[in-house]
């Protein structure tokens, strides 16, 4: 039996968190932890775990985390490089579901995120959590950087085409749709369902967090660096990513399909569609499942992936 602790569950990923590991029989939750609700029973403010957690929020500053054999951080980026370096010493296995381990290049990381990171020496023993690239090392981490949204579609879209050297890696097109919830939950006028619902707009263009991210990854797989053209949108649905990325084929001869099905023939969690297929965020709702459908459209020489 794993006995967990979750810093910051009264968000999205928070709740998401908790739904799975109610339903985990090996693990047991020993806190959940937020400033704001402290003392409020968790299936106060999220019903839907009435009868599974039967728990109160606890006071971050009054918990005792190292107690526990792995502490996630479903909090926003900054927070969990602050408590990381204590909870490692004690022993602790740390899951950060934010973005503070994720990039090698501390610098890097640093110019994006826009702050000084609190503990750059653990970011180079950091795993990054894609289980279809990193699984054995996931195993035994002590440090666990859970990847990001857009990131994890991009790049299981990608990966087959790059690591077989079958498409340019200096001209990828990655054009990406997220629902509102992939913000987080917080008050911010553009997220208001009067201000999204009935709208679509891409943003970030000029540049986005997860493109370091994505470019990162997909430079790993191609043993080179990428060169990648990275755009997201705002869709009027609560949750749900869909990505179209686009490639220019170099190697003619390859069966596209055969790879990806070939790729991911082990990985229970990337459904490989029968060609001709367009996946549906519908699909996929509630599941950590990712459907794939891969186009090679007019028989040209560009491949599209969904």
């Amino acid at each position: 039996m794993i006995t967990a602790g979750i810093v910051g569950g009264t968000g999205y990923t928070g709740i998401e968190l908790l739904r799975l590991l109610a339903q985990h029989p090996e693990v047991h939750i020993h806190a959940i932890t937020s400033r704001k609700e402290a003392g409020q029973p968790v299936a106060a403010l999220f019903p839907s775990l009435r009868g599974h957690i039967d728990m109160a929020f606890s006071d971050p500053a009054q918990t005792s985390l190292d107690q526990c054999d792995l502490v996630f951080f479903a909090t926003p980026n900054g927070i969990a490089m602050e408590q990381a370096r204590n909870l490692i010493q004690a022993g602790v296995r740390i899951i950060d579901l934010a973005a503070d381990f994720r990039i090698k290049d501390v610098s890097l990381w640093e110019k994006w995120y826009g702050m000084p990171h609190a503990c750059p020496e653990l970011v180079a023993e950091a795993v990054y959590g894609l289980p279809e690239v990193h699984r054995n090392a996931i195993a035994s981490a002590r440090v666990l950087a859970n990847p990001g949204c857009y990131p994890t579609a991009v790049q299981l879209g990608f990966l087959p085409l790059v690591e077989a050297g079958v498409i340019d890696p200096n001209h990828l097109i990655a054009d990406a749709k997220s629902g509102v919830s992939g913000a987080g939950r917080k008050t911010e006028t553009q997220l208001l369902f009067a201000e999204a619902g009935d709208n679509f707009k891409a943003y970030g263009v000029p540049g986005h967090r997860h493109l370091p991210e994505i470019s990162q990854g997909l430079s790993q797989a191609a043993g080179q660096a990428v060169g990648l053209t990275f755009v997201p949108h705002l869709v009027p649905m609560i949750r749900g990513i869909h990505a179209t990325l686009y490639g220019q084929v170099l190697r003619t001869e390859v069966d596209i399909q055969a790879l990806f099905e070939a790729r991911y023939a082990n990985e229970p969690f990337v459904d490989v569609l029968p060609p001709g297929s367009h996946p549906d965020t519908r699909s996929v709702r509630a599941s950590n499942l990712c459907r794939i459908a891969v186009h090679r459209p007019q028989g040209g020489d560009t491949v599209v992936v969904l």
